[in-house]
């Protein structure tokens, strides 16, 4: 009866510990994703700006287009282009020319064609 009591008493301990011992473990799991955390809303904001400044930049560069009633969205990478243009051309150099800015990941033309 003895060894069996003893038996019990060191099973007892062994599951303390390995309960510790694994509650230490998940608190410092936890702890490592907030060092990776996504980017706060005022980072984001920031970057959503500096994209849609390359990208009106590139706009007013393109050759063959009059990029004066073009608006630029951008959110996480998708840029939007929305205005006016004259002719379907310049519609279609607005978009390949948005499509090369590096960080775009993909182009909305929602462009009107109108005469002026």
């Amino acid at each position: 009866m003895k060894a069996s009591q003893a038996i019990k008493a060191i099973s007892g301990a062994l599951i303390v510990m390995a309960s510790l011992n694994a509650y230490a473990q998940s608190s410092d799991a936890t702890a490592a994703p907030a060092t990776t955390a996504a980017p706060s809303a005022k980072a984001t904001r920031a970057a959503n700006r500096a994209l849609q400044r390359k990208v009106l930049k590139a706009l007013a560069r393109a050759k063959g287009l009059t990029a004066d009633n073009i608006t630029v969205r951008a959110r996480d990478g998708a840029v939007t282009l929305e205005g006016r243009v004259s002719e379907q051309a310049q519609s279609d150099i607005a978009t390949q020319t948005a499509q090369g800015v590096a960080g775009v990941t993909s182009v909305k033309n929602a462009l009107e064609i109108r005469a002026q």
